[in-house]
C-alpha cells in the first residue's frame, strides 16, 4: 500500500504537505546548461510529484525561473486538465530585496511581479529576507507587505532567514506573520532552541530546508571520500561549508555511519531518517526536499518517509550522535549576515553587488554651520523627536561617538509591542545602525547608560545588554527613570571610541 503524505495546516486556509518540494536547483540547473528551463516541461515534473501528494511548491523570485515554470503549472491545470489531473497545489514564493531603503511602491512592485509570473491574483505565502537588522528597512518592507495582505495581493505572510530575536520582535511589533524557513537538519540544529520556543510563542511555523545537508546526510556519501574542488554544485558548496563548521569529514561519516544503522534497522532510506527527525521536532511543520525538474525524481523515496516512525532508540542514536559535531555558530540565518559566512561562495557575492549601504543618512558639518572648528558627522533615524527637540541620534568627532538616548519609535511605530526585551534589541538594533552609518560597530562601544521606567522587567532589558555586549563588555549604569512616550519600556544611550587601542 503506497504511503499517504501528511498534511499540516501553515495558516488558516493553507494547507500543504509536510514535505515541500524546493526549486531553489532550478537556478543552478540554468547556470549549468547556460539557458532556461522549458517552462512546460518544468510544470509536468511538477505535477508528478502534486499526484504523488507533494502538492506544496518552494520557490523565490532569485531561484532562476522558478516562478514562470510554476507559472505554466497554474496554467496547465486551468487550461489543459489532463487524463490524470493534479490536485491542487500550494506555491509559496520569497521576495529578497536589495539591502536599504524601500517604499511601498517597490514593495508593490515586487508582488504585483511575483503574481504575474506565476498567475495567481494572491500569493499563497510570501516570505520575506532581511539582510540587516541594524537597518530597519527590513520593517518598513514588512509593514507594506502586510498592507498588501490585508489588500488581498498575498494570502499569508512568512519569514525565510530569520533568527528567533527578530522574528519575536516582528511578531510582538503587529505583523502577522504565519511561517519561518529557515535551515535545519541532523547538522545543522539552531532551530531547535530559542527558535523553537518562539515559534510556539507565537503559533508560527517553521518550514526547514538543508535537512539533507545538500545530499551529504545521504547513502551515496557514507564510507566515501570528501568531493574535490568546488563540490559542483552551488547546494554541495553551501553545506561542504557546514560540514567543515561541525567538525569536517570524519566527524560527518560518524553521523552517517549512526544514521545507515536507524535506517538499515527501520528498513527505510538514510534519506528518510534523516528528514524524519526533523519533521518530529516541535515547531516544525514541513521540510523543503529539493527536485531538479526533469532530471532526477525522489518521489518514491519521499513517500517512504510517511510508511515510519523514530522509536525511542533511533532518537537517542541520532541525538548522542548529533551531539558529538561542533554546533553551527550563531542563529538560524546568520550564515547571510556575518561570518563565517555558510553560502555557497563563503561571502555574499552570489547574491549582492557589493558592501551594505548605511542604515541611516549621514550629514557632515562644522558647528552653526560655520566654517571654523572640527568637522562633525550627524545621524539622523527620523524619529519626530529628533526634529522637535533639534538633535541627533549620533554625532561623531574624530574617533569619539555620542548616541543619543533610543528608544523602541521608527517613525511613528513602536516596536517590540509590550515586550521589554523586544524593545531592548530593537533599540540596540538602532544604535547599531547609527554607528555602522559612522562608520564603527558595536565592538567600539565603550559606555552605555540604560533606563527602565518603575514596573519594568530591568533583569530582561539586562540580559539583553548582556546578549549584545557581552562580548565588549562596556562601562554600563542602569538607571530607574520615568520615559517620555507611552508604551515606551527602555532607553539606551551610547559612547563609542573608533579604533581605541
Amino acid at each position: 500500500m503506497t504511503p499517504t503524505v501528511e498534511r499540516v495546516l501553515l495558516a488558516p486556509g493553507l494547507e500543504a504537505s509536510r514535505v515541500a518540494v524546493g526549486l531553489w536547483q532550478v537556478a543552478d540547473q540554468e547556470r549549468r546548461r547556460d539557458e532556461p528551463l522549458d517552462p512546460e516541461a518544468g510544470a509536468r515534473s511538477m505535477a508528478e510529484y502534486a499526484r504523488a501528494g507533494f502538492t506544496t511548491f518552494d520557490m523565490a523570485d532569485h531561484y532562476g525561473s522558478a516562478e514562470i515554470v510554476a507559472g505554466a503549472l497554474v496554467r496547465q491545470q486551468a487550461q489543459r486538465p489532463s487524463a490524470r489531473p493534479a490536485p491542487p497545489v500550494q506555491l509559496l514564493t520569497k521576495w529578497v530585496p536589495p539591502p536599504g531603503p524601500v517604499t511601498r511602491q517597490a514593495v508593490a512592485e515586487a508582488v504585483d511581479r511575483a503574481r504575474t509570473r506565476i498567475g495567481v491574483d494572491a500569493i499563497d505565502l510570501l516570505q520575506f529576507h532581511a539582510w540587516n537588522y541594524a537597518d530597519p528597512s527590513w520593517l518598513d518592507a514588512l509593514f507594506y507587505l502586510a498592507e498588501l495582505r490585508e489588500a488581498g495581493a498575498i494570502r499569508h505572510l512568512g519569514m525565510t532567514n530569520c533568527d528567533a530575536v527578530h522574528l519575536d520582535m516582528a511578531v510582538r511589533s503587529g505583523i502577522p506573520i504565519a511561517t519561518n524557513q529557515v535551515c535545519s537538519s541532523l547538522l545543522d540544529r539552531r532551530a531547535l532552541g530559542a527558535m523553537s520556543d518562539v515559534c510556539r510563542t507565537h503559533d508560527v511555523k517553521l518550514l526547514a530546508y538543508g535537512t539533507l545537508a545538500g545530499g551529504f546526510l545521504t547513502r551515496r556519501w557514507l564510507g566515501c571520500s570528501a568531493p574535490r574542488g568546488d563540490g559542483s554544485t552551488w547546494s554541495r558548496m553551501k553545506y561542504m561549508r557546514f560540514v567543515r563548521a561541525a567538525g569536517g569529514w570524519d566527524r560527518l561519516q560518524d553521523l552517517l555511519r549512526v544514521v545507515g544503522r536507524v535506517a538499515d534497522r527501520l528498513g527505510v532510506s538514510m534519506a528518510n531518517v534523516a528528514c524524519r527527525y526533523v519533521l518530529d521536532q516541535p515547531a516544525v511543520a514541513s521540510v523543503v526536499v529539493g527536485a531538479r525538474l526533469g532530471e532526477r525524481s525522489h518521489v518514491e523515496d519521499n513517500l517512504r518517509l510517511f510508511s515510519f516512525s523514530l522509536d525511542d532508540d533511533a532518537r537517542a542514536e541520532l541525538e548522542a550522535a548529533a551531539d558529538r559535531l561542533e554546533p553551527i555558530p550563531g542563529d538560524c540565518g546568520d550564515e547571510y549576515r556575518r561570518p563565517p559566512f555558510l553560502t555557497a561562495s563563503g561571502d555574499l557575492s552570489h547574491h549582492l553587488d557589493g558592501p551594505l549601504p548605511a542604515p541611516y543618512p549621514v550629514v557632515r558639518r562644522r558647528p552653526d554651520g560655520g566654517t571654523g572648528g572640527a568637522w562633525a558627522e550627524h545621524v539622523s533615524s527620523g524619529t519626530p523627536w529628533e526634529e522637535m527637540a533639534g538633535y541627533s541620534r549620533a554625532v561623531r568627532r574624530g574617533d569619539r561617538i555620542w548616541v543619543s538616548g533610543t528608544t523602541a519609535s521608527h517613525g511613528n511605530r513602536q516596536i517590540g509591542g509590550n515586550s521589554a526585551a523586544a524593545q531592548a534589541h530593537f533599540v540596540i538594533d538602532k544604535i547599531e545602525g547609527t554607528l555602522r552609518s559612522l562608520g564603527a560597530s558595536l565592538a567600539d562601544v565603550v559606555r552605555t547608560r540604560v533606563y527602565v521606567p518603575d514596573g519594568v522587567d530591568w533583569e530582561a532589558v539586562t540580559r539583553v545588554h548582556g546578549a549584545r555586549f557581552g562580548s565588549v563588555s562596556p562601562a554600563n549604569t542602569l538607571i530607574r527613570a520615568g520615559l517620555v512616550g507611552d508604551g515606551l519600556m527602555v532607553e539606551i544611550e551610547a559612547d563609542a571610541v573608533v579604533n581605541d587601542r
